[in-house]
């Protein structure tokens, strides 16, 4: 659980870190949107490595990427909903649905203890 709470954090500063600029950083110069977004990145590594060398072990290295690649859509389609102010269309909420399907699929089966395929 440890891992879950600490890849949803590193998510939001990850998001606000690549996207927040877009609401309020148009009079700053280029470098300075980049220089502020990656302190914020700081944040986001300082929880996202420990969070995946803690889930190693736990999860293989497919579900932690599955993992981080849904709380990474989940925490967006919050902050484009609240942040930027954007409207959820339909197609995104299906397409949204169709990436929590593969994430299931993904942890229903045990994958196989051979190597490759």
């Amino acid at each position: 659980m440890n891992t879950i709470l600490m890849l949803f954090f590193s998510n939001v500063f990850m998001t606000f870190a690549w996207y927040g600029h877009l609401k309020y950083g148009h009079e700053w110069p280029l470098w300075k949107a980049i220089l502020v977004s990656w302190l914020i990145a700081l944040v986001e590594y300082c929880l996202a490595v420990p969070a995946n060398r803690l889930g190693f072990g736990a999860f293989t290295g497919f579900q932690l990427k599955i993992i981080q690649e849904a709380i990474t859509l989940t925490v967006f389609m919050i902050f484009a909903v609240t942040f930027l102010k954007e409207k959820m269309a339909w197609n995104y909420a299906v397409s949204f649905a169709l990436l929590i399907a593969a994430a299931v699929v993904a942890f229903a089966f045990k994958p196989s203890t051979g190597v490759g395929i």
